[in-house]
């Protein structure tokens, strides 16, 4: 793969940033320039759907005369962002992938846009999602298959899979993301970058996809690097009057430190999980020595979360009632196999299914404190799998065990998503076939600081982010 050094659009936000101050290049040039990278990769790869870079040419204009006027820069001042299909973005096409929503224009933003605005992000379009983000493979019938930089015949998972690849190849110098079963974790470790889900109420949003007091989703930072992704969450991160989880103040750090001397517990299957040796190969090859190479302590651990799989199932399904069980029956046809499958589970549950699932929440999140009485971070795999070729829908074997369901291979996320506890996909390596693996680092809710110090930490001893993806190499490969 090509390792080049030359290409704003790939460095940190912190370097772009940078440049923009120094006079190097202006809002409006590196709009131009994003603009110009659009039309090159993105009909490869499908990352951005629904740009309008006329509207976003006058935000670029007035970040420069902000600039001019000599007003203090906003975090993300200038910088050229594409906004997941989610999120509602005032008078920017939204779809949720959906056909149903195919020409839907919102009058408002959500809270996350209207941080991302506030914060001088130049917003020119939208990241792809699977219908309603139901899934961790980006399809759905209004924009086709988002496909991987690295290699365009595979995924680059989901839900946020536009948004990880519109960083890996430079479509968006920072991206939000959202996170129910890993949708913001997995895509993170396909494309090779880095993805936080937060602690439950730290990024809060509105107008809500699911019941504000729900816990299983939230909205997350991704980035390139550990210190772009702490940007973004200090963007998101605070207080909302719409939401009665998110907390009452600001907490995350913009400048990280080091993490000291920590206590890491070793996960190679969390548990009980079918875990394609490839992953693992790469993680104890490049990941483990990375980490014993920095002074911590990391000790074999196993915790068992079978618990979590029955909780999420029911709570998931219960939550795709809410959303879409009106209209299962009459748009059955516009909806996905996926919405579908979850919306009709979820109907064919009961109240005693209900009292299990949260009896089974609190056995799952009672072993990990219990864990964490002992470690100080947990580190595991982030994905089953390599990136899968973009034609499946999702991965139905692994190291050869038959997957009974499109969630069932998404698990080592999902069991973590059930606690509550904070987790990290930080790029760690690529297989033989040079598709990128990345590693989950999991701390208890709160510790966001923690994650992100001994990601940061992690990625500076082993770069991984500066691999270019062969999308952006000088012999682009088709997407057949």
């Amino acid at each position: 793969m090509p390792d080049r050094h030359d290409d704003l659009l790939r460095e940190s936000a912190t370097t772009v940033s940078a440049a923009l101050a120094d006079r190097k290049i202006s809002a409006v040039e590196l709009l131009a320039e994003t603009e110009e990278r659009f039309f090159a990769v993105n009909p490869v790869i499908n990352a951005v759907v629904s740009p309008d870079f006329s509207v976003a040419r006058i935000a670029a204009v007035e970040s420069d005369r902000r600039r001019s006027e000599g007003r203090n820069p906003r975090p993300l001042e200038g910088l050229p962002v594409a906004v997941k299909d989610l999120e509602q973005t005032a008078g920017l096409r939204t779809t949720f992938g959906s056909s149903y929503f195919a020409d839907h224009v919102p009058e408002r933003d959500s809270v996350t846009v209207a941080r991302l605005r506030a914060a001088g992000a130049v917003i020119y379009g939208k990241t792809n999602v699977p219908e309603f983000g139901a899934g961790s493979h980006t399809r759905n019938r209004v924009f086709g298959i988002t496909r991987n930089p690295f290699d365009p015949s595979r995924s680059a998972g989901g839900s946020s899979g536009g948004a990880a690849a519109a960083l890996a190849s430079g479509l968006s110098v920072v991206a939000d993301g959202s996170d129910m079963g890993g949708s913001l974790r997995n895509p993170a470790s396909f494309c090779n970058v880095v993805g936080l889900r937060p602690s439950i109420g730290l990024t809060p949003n509105w107008p809500f996809q699911h019941d504000p007091w729900q816990t299983l989703s939230t909205n997350g930072p991704m980035g390139r690097t550990v210190g772009d992704t702490a940007r973004l969450l200090s963007v998101l991160a605070g207080p909302d009057r719409h939401s009665p989880l998110s907390f009452p103040a600001r907490t995350a750090p913009l400048v990280l430190g080091a993490p000291g001397r920590l206590k890491i517990g070793w996960s190679r299957k969390l548990g009980d999980l079918d875990i394609d040796p490839e992953v693992n190969a790469v993680l104890d090859e490049t990941g483990l020595p990375t980490l014993v190479s920095l002074g911590h302590t990391v000790t074999d651990r196993e915790p068992d979360l079978r618990p979590a799989d029955r909780a999420f199932r029911v709570l998931r399904g219960l939550g795709f009632v809410r959303s879409h069980g009106a209209a299962l029956d009459a748009q059955r046809d516009r909806l996905s196999a996926e919405v579908v499958a979850n919306t009709e589970y979820g109907l064919s549950l009961t109240v005693a299914d209900y009292v299990a699932a949260l009896d089974a929440r609190l056995e799952a999140f009672t072993t990990m404190v219990d864990l964490f009485t002992e470690i100080d971070v947990l580190a595991a795999p982030v994905a089953a799998v390599p990136p899968f070729p973009a034609a499946w829908d999702w991965p139905h074997v692994i190291d050869g065990v038959e997957q009974t369901d499109y969630l069932q291979w998404m698990r080592p996320c999902w069991r973590i998503s059930i606690t509550g506890f904070v987790a990290l996909s930080v790029p760690c390596g690529f297989n033989a076939a040079g598709l990128p693996i990345g590693l989950q680092l999991i701390a208890p809710p709160g510790h966001e600081q923690r994650v992100l110090e001994l990601a940061q930490q992690f990625e500076t001893a082993r770069p991984a982010w500066r691999q270019v993806p062969n999308v952006l190499g000088p012999d682009r490969p088709h997407t057949s």
